[in-house]
Order: C-alpha cells, then structure tokens, then sequence
C-alpha cells in the first residue's frame, strides 16, 4: 500500500441523524477509507453526538436547525481550527453548501469534489424558484471550479459536471456508489423476511424505496400498477419513503382503485431496510429524471433481489453488466407496467439470488470502491 494519507472531508449531514443517499455514501466513505491508507477527519451539520456516532472521526460545526448563516460561519470556523491543528494532505468535498465557507482555508492543498448530483437542478425539480436555483447554482460552479480532481457516480453525471458545470473532462474519475453486502446479506429467505415484516406469503410483491418527490417516478409507477394487475391480480407494491409527495400518492391510489394493490409504507428503519428488499421479488427505480446512480439499485441486488430500472442517467449504467432484461424499455406507466409484468411472469429472464450478490460484491461492496476513491485522492495529490 502507498505511504497514508490525511483526508478532511466536508459533509452534509451525518446518515444516523438525517438518512440520505449522500449521507450513507459519506458514512460508508468514513468507515472504510481507512483501511485502504487514507486517514479521515470529517465536518457535517449535526448534533454533538455525531462525534461518538462516527468513533471521534467526524465532528459536527453547527446543528441541522441552526440558521444558516451559523451553519456558514461554524463550517468555515470549524475547518480553519482543524487545519491548524494539522493540514490535510487531501481535502474531500461532498456539498457545496458547506464546501463554500471553507474557500481559502487550504490553500496549497488538493481538493476532490464528489458530485452526489447537481443541486440546483434538483432542487427545481421539487418546486424551488429560479433565485433559489440561481444561487445554488452559482455555490456549485465555484466550489467545482476548484477541485483537482471530481469523482462522479457514473458517466451520465459526468456529462452534466461537463455540460452544466464547465468541469473539464480530464479531471474527472467515475467511482460508483458503494453498499455494505454483509448488511444487506441478511441471511434469510425471503419466506421468512415476509413473515418478519408481516407480508403475505402468496402474492407477487414489487417494493420501491425513495424520497416521496415527482423525479423519482412514483406517479409512473402507480399508473404502472393498473397495467401490472391485469396480468397479475394478486400483486402488491409497497412504496417506501417520505416526502411532500405522500398524500398525492395516496390520493392517486385511491382515484385508480389500487388500495389492494399499492400502500405507503413511509419511513423504513435503515435497520429492517435489508428485510425489505429480501421480501420483495422484484424492487424498481422508476426515476424520471436526474439519477446519478441510485444506491437502491445496488442495496436491492446486495439483498438478493433483482431491481427493474427506467434508462434514465446512470441507472443502467449500474445493473447493464449483470443483465440487460434489469433496463424497462423506456419510462411511462405502460412501459413500466407491461416490463414489471414481463418479469414477474418469467418472460424478462432476472439474474437469481446468487448472482444479485456476487455482482453487489464484486462491484460495489464497501472496501471495493473506497479502493477506488484512495486511487483519485493519490492522483489528485500527484497532479496539484
């Protein structure tokens, strides 16, 4: 292994407080860059208990409820003492809110930027005006415009860091997301996950786990559920999450006449999620738009349960190497509908339990990718 490496890296929040993809990627980064020479320090938005949370790796500069412009200040106050404390030889940035205060703090020292998603895109996506979008927008080009090197979760995001950010393309390394497989390897079958969870044993059951907003696809996929039961009268969906979406969700399952069909299952502990995805036969990403990667995709087929994906971003970037019949056709509730049907009934033919697995580890398990993070942070340290 080369010589260690310090990295600080700059966070949102931490995943034990506040559960997001970005979150989990950060916690698992965290976790396991250690073991591949690369030493952490890490900054986020939280309760002092994130200290104890991450084993005293990360700190908290202000909590999640504080004002922003304390947020602002503790982000930049936090990292001066840190780094006079001892400069890191790499810094790694995850959001570029709270990137954006550290500007000048490490002069001299190399940044990695990990693009989790375009900001402000995604937030006009879930109703933010065009000032709000404006000034996100502007936070990321500047954070962006300093990074040596910027790690993206597929080629699909690297071409929105190149198009909308300006990124040149020499500067930027695909890394995917990462999954803990011996979490998700729950060691049950999916019989006794059902009973576990109080599911009926006898029926066809599909389950999507996102946060309840309009680019995730959920409309498609209710609408997708009439097409599904004309084939298959005893299917069941269950849709978990939450967000500012859930009671037009419901509303719709109610105007299709699918409440035997479909139900909300809202927030699902992280600790009974493996359990989830072990009872269902087939998980779907319905995104619509702006997937970089979709850590569902891979913490489904971690558990053992082949994932359905619309071909929107990166989503077939992730499952097209395990099977191709993984990628619905287009987007829309009668292609979703009539691909989730082709597959329940034996006609897409889905990769079995095992090489779900064996492709998750291969490819995605924890130690795999932060490997390939520890490269890019070397790179960028021999490149600045």
């Amino acid at each position: 292994m080369s010589e260690r490496i310090d990295s600080l890296q700059i966070g949102m929040h931490w995943f034990g407080e506040r559960p997001g993809g970005l979150d989990r990627m950060f916690m698992a980064l965290v976790q396991s860059l250690p073991a591949q020479g690369v030493s952490v320090r890490g900054l986020v938005a939280g309760s002092p208990d994130v200290v104890a949370a991450s084993g005293g790796s990360v700190q908290s500069f202000a909590t999640t409820e504080s004002r922003l412009a304390t947020r602002l200040w503790g982000a930049r106050m936090r990292s001066r003492s840190l780094g006079r404390i001892r400069m890191p030889d790499v810094v790694a940035t995850h959001f570029a809110l709270y990137s954006a205060p550290t500007a000048g703090v490490f002069r001299g020292v190399p940044k990695v930027v990990h693009f989790h998603g375009p900001w402000a895109q995604e937030s006009g996506s879930e109703g933010r005006g065009r000032l709000s979008r404006a000034i996100r927008h502007s936070l990321e080009r500047f954070v962006y415009r300093g990074g040596t090197r910027h790690i993206v979760l597929s080629e699909a995001f690297g071409q929105i860091l190149q198009s909308v950010y300006r990124v040149p393309e020499e500067r930027i390394r695909v890394v995917p997301g990462c999954v803990d497989v011996d979490r998700f390897d729950s060691g049950v079958t999916r019989s006794e996950a059902r009973e576990r969870l109080g599911l009926p044993q006898d029926r066809p059951m599909l389950f999507c786990v996102r946060r309840l907003v309009s680019r995730m696809g959920l409309e498609d996929l209710i609408d997708a559920m009439f097409v599904v039961r004309q084939s298959l009268p005893d299917v069941l969906l269950t849709i978990a999450g939450k967000g500012p979406l859930a009671p037009q969700l419901q509303a719709r399952i109610r105007a299709r006449g699918l409440e035997q069909h479909v139900q909300l299952a809202g927030f699902v502990a992280d600790e009974v999620l493996p359990l989830w995805f072990r009872a269902a036969d087939i998980t779907v990403v319905p995104t619509i738009a702006l997937e970089g990667f979709g850590l569902a995709t891979i913490e489904s087929l971690a558990s053992g349960t082949p994932v359905l994906v619309t071909p929107v971003g990166g989503l077939p970037e992730v499952v097209a190497s395990l099977s191709s019949d993984l990628i619905l056709p287009s987007g829309g509730f009668h292609a979703i509908g009539s691909g989730i049907a082709e597959a329940l009934l034996g006609h897409r033919k889905l990769p079995d339990e095992a090489a779900c697995r064996a492709y998750a580890r291969a490819r995605f398990d924890n130690p795999v990718v932060a490997a390939q993070v520890a490269r890019v942070y070397r790179e960028a340290m021999d490149a600045f």
